[in-house]
């Protein structure tokens, strides 16, 4: 089967399974593993050149409208009846679904099986490593800084949080993410700030430090860079970027005797 991957996180999916052998185009962005920055490019995300896609002939096209904008991608492989797959993964939940989805259009179901066995293993293992805090700490996770953009109740950010006992600042705002006004984040009063800009390739902590803030994450400087690839992309690295998250939260000793200004 000949695949072409338009997203990073359904390129890391396919490597989980064990099928890079079958890609052959991906997207301008993916990246990882090291194996497919050879393969033939397709154009950015939302500019991907269906010509190309078309030239590649594929038997499957993997989407994903995790991307903001997508759709009107998905809408030309549909008007060229280009064969597709489409994603749409809000929850951790979802995206150990579409992992064992996309194993089974491949043929390795019991390797989708695997892979979401063991995400679930070292997400539980990276929770045993935390203390039990008197209440569940509070944290942003900032997609963009200008305007400020957090993840929202509609993201598996929120569920990669509180499978650490910990609780997205903004899970009550029903979206998957938006632009925050400083009332909001004041109103939010986050412990923690995690950036992670989403195309960014240099992560400065110090541009969210120097805001003009009232909440316990600037006050203590409680402020973290880590990589969007470990919390951007639904696909079996979050697993890792939940280990990366308890870190970070480990590291903060006032959470661990529960001492709240």
């Amino acid at each position: 089967m000949r695949l072409v991957s338009l997203t990073c996180s359904n390129t890391e999916i396919v490597w989980a399974l064990g099928c890079l052998d079958r890609l052959v185009g991906v997207d301008n962005n993916s990246d990882f593993p090291a194996q497919v920055r050879g393969l033939p490019r397709v154009g950015p995300d939302l500019q991907i050149d269906l010509n190309q896609v078309e030239a590649l002939k594929p038997d499957l096209v993997l989407a994903s409208l995790s991307v903001p904008g997508m759709e009107r991608v998905v809408e030309g492989l549909e008007k060229r009846a280009i064969p597709h797959l489409v994603l749409d993964p809000q929850t951790l939940q979802d995206v150990y679904a579409d992992i064992e989805q996309v194993a089974r259009w491949l043929g390795v179901e019991q390797q989708g099986q695997h892979v979401v066995r063991a995400m679930q293993q070292q997400i539980a293992q990276a929770r045993g490593t935390l203390p039990h805090w008197v209440r569940p700490p509070r944290l942003m996770v900032e997609w963009w800084p200008k305007p400020m953009i957090a993840a929202g109740r509609d993201s598996w950010v929120t569920q990669m949080l509180a499978a650490l006992g910990a609780q997205n600042a903004f899970a009550h705002l029903p979206v998957r993410s938006r632009p925050l006004t400083p009332a909001e984040v004041e109103e939010a009063q986050p412990d923690a700030i995690v950036v992670s800009w989403c195309g960014a390739k240099k992560l400065r902590p110090e541009v969210v430090l120097g805001r003009e803030l009232d909440i316990p994450a600037l006050r203590h400087r409680q402020v973290f860079a880590l990589e969007e690839a470990y919390l951007g992309r639904p696909g079996p690295r979050l697993a890792e970027g939940v280990k990366r998250l308890a870190e970070l939260l480990r590291n903060v000793p006032v959470w661990q005797h529960g001492k709240r200004p």
